[in-house]
């Protein structure tokens, strides 16, 4: 088991989204580290290791993305896309959850087409946000298992 706290790389454009994201899991005392960024470059610099990131320290592969689809720059789709389709697999093994508030069937087939692993609508009200923002991290920090960090969340394997 690593003593590393899971990653979470929070894709997110709106200020107040991002802040009720990271409050909520803040509040379920979930043991992360939130690395915010605000548009699909950025998810994409951070994901690739370019720029501001290319030092791994400030950019530790995530255990769970929260994408936002309706980005500046580059669209959340495009950034699943990108990361999903590299040839080296390592970022495709990363889980995306789709947070948005697009109720779209359009955006939900394009997301599950282009490999998200969980397509979530945000509630509109603060407490159904923060039930199922500690759903999400229990779920996704704590329960899964996936190849994705090499040492998982959740417990030993045996």
């Amino acid at each position: 088991m690593s003593d590393k706290a899971p990653t979470i790389l929070l894709v997110e454009d709106n200020p107040a989204h991002a802040e009720l994201v990271m409050r909520c899991f803040e509040n379920h005392r979930l043991d992360n580290l939130i690395h915010h960024v605000v548009d699909g470059e950025a998810a994409l610099d951070y994901l690739f290791r370019r720029g501001a990131y290319a030092d791994p320290a400030a950019s530790p592969r995530p255990s769970v993305i929260l994408l936002d689809l309706r980005l500046p720059k580059i669209d959340g789709l495009e950034v699943l896309k990108t990361m999903k389709r590299t040839e080296a697999g390592e970022l495709a093994r990363i889980p995306v959850v789709v947070l948005t508030t697009s109720h779209a069937q359009r955006d939900v087939d394009r997301a599950y087409a282009h490999h998200a692993n969980s397509y979530l609508v945000k509630p509109l009200d603060f407490e159904r946000l923060a039930e199922m923002l500690e759903d999400v991290g229990v779920y996704w920090l704590g329960w899964n298992y996936g190849p994705w960090p090499p040492q998982q969340a959740g417990g030993e394997r045996g």
